[in-house]
């Protein structure tokens, strides 16, 4: 395995040629929506499915990168297909249809292993996105990825598919044989605050009212002087979804925006009336400790080889060698950046002590995670959480 790795200064160099089946890209949103930009990877990797999509923050190895760009290559050895589709998104109501046509298109062939997916990250629904795929997609296929981001503005994100980048689609990859794995973990580290309160009236992910009381009067009085920097201070007191028991079921939910006039708070995914949300915060040990877990899992559930290379930027010069082939894809929230600052490095780096020399590590913080329910192969929308996908071949 060879990784390449460089930063991307505009207007950047020329890939060189290379051959490769897949190849996931992850970068700025200026980067994403520079001139050519699709056409420059195309001309760099003839041959490959090129993936993947704008981000509020690029993983490349352990560290942590803005601005740039991320291009990882793989070459599978075994692998007996890869195929990529994707589904348009005008709006959030078509997010269910959208992630039903993805998963048609890819049981359309046989052997589907794994799924990679990636979608815009704004004007999105992603629980209603997943849901629509899992329907379609046979029981116990994970599927992993995450919700573009734009540097943490919320306004307008960028997805590379297979006709280029837009801002308005979702994207799916489909691995196909016995030989390819995908060993997930999904892990949090925050902790939870404040009573637990029943979602009265919800409408997808529109939260209208938490114990009869309209949510943003809710929320506003728990956050204090935080509140006059909603939405942006959201990202830093997410709401933990439990049952009626008041237990966890393991999802947690950002807030995106909110709704002055209905009173309400715009989640990153669904919530159910009948529920119970309970506030959380987080340290920067505490997340990195989750980090830490979310590598462990993943690296217990995985073993094999692949040929990997990764590249920071859009110049191409050979940096290392690796002698094994793991890829790891890290996909982490945006609000957890938010929390850890300058530290936010050492969630990353804890992963990367978990996957062990010779594996490639990349990815993106992102606005919505997409990994498994605790322990359960069914994968759901996330929030807030380190999420992490290896891939490896046997």
């Amino acid at each position: 395995m060879r990784v390449w790795q460089s930063a991307f200064a505009p207007p950047g160099a020329d890939l060189s040629p290379r051959t490769a089946d897949l190849v996931l890209v992850f970068g700025s949103i200026d980067i994403f929506d520079s001139p050519g930009f699709a056409n420059r990877l195309a001309a760099a990797y003839p041959e490959a499915i090129r993936v993947g999509c704008s981000t509020a923050g690029e993983i490349a190895g352990d560290s942590v990168l803005d601005g740039s760009c991320i291009t990882t290559a793989i070459r599978f050895d075994k692998c007996t297909a890869v195929f990529a589709t994707e589904a348009g998104i005008a709006s959030s109501d078509d997010s269910q249809r959208a992630g039903e046509a993805l998963g048609e298109a890819l049981t359309a062939r046989p052997g589907l292993s794994g799924v990679l997916l990636f979608a815009r990250g704004v004007g999105v629904n992603g629980s209603a996105l997943i849901d629509g795929l899992s329907s379609r997609l046979p029981s116990g296929v994970p599927v992993s990825g995450g919700l573009a981001g734009d540097g943490g503005a919320f306004v307008r994100t960028l997805v590379l598919g297979p006709s280029g980048v837009s801002d308005a689609r979702a994207v799916a990859v489909g691995l196909y044989g016995d030989s390819v794995h995908l060993g997930l973990g999904s892990v949090g580290g925050w902790e939870p605050f404040g009573p637990a309160r029943k979602v009265t009236k919800a409408v997808g992910n529109l939260l209208l009212q938490l114990d009869g009381e309209p949510a943003l009067n809710v929320y506003k009085r728990y956050l204090g002087d935080y509140a006059r920097d909603l939405p942006a201070s959201g990202l830093l007191f997410p709401f933990e979804l439990l049952n009626g028991n008041h237990d966890s079921v393991g999802l947690i939910r950002t807030i995106l925006g909110i709704d002055e006039a209905a009173g309400g708070l715009i989640l990153a995914g669904t919530v159910e009336e009948g529920f119970y949300l309970r506030l959380m915060h987080a340290s920067t040990d505490g997340l990195v400790d989750g980090a830490e877990q979310a590598g462990a899992i993943a690296s217990a559930a995985s073993a094999g080889a692949l040929t990997v290379g990764t590249t920071a930027g859009m110049a191409a010069e050979p940096a290392a060698e690796a002698a094994d082939g793991r890829f790891a894809l890290l996909t982490s929230c945006v609000g957890r950046k938010l929390v850890m600052g300058d530290r936010v490095e050492e969630e990353v780096q804890a992963v990367a002590d978990r996957m062990g020399a010779g594996t490639v590590l990349a990815g993106f913080y992102s606005y919505g995670e997409i990994g498994p329910m605790r322990d359960l192969v069914d994968c759901r929308l996330h929030n807030q959480t380190m999420t992490v996908a290896l891939l490896t071949e046997r």
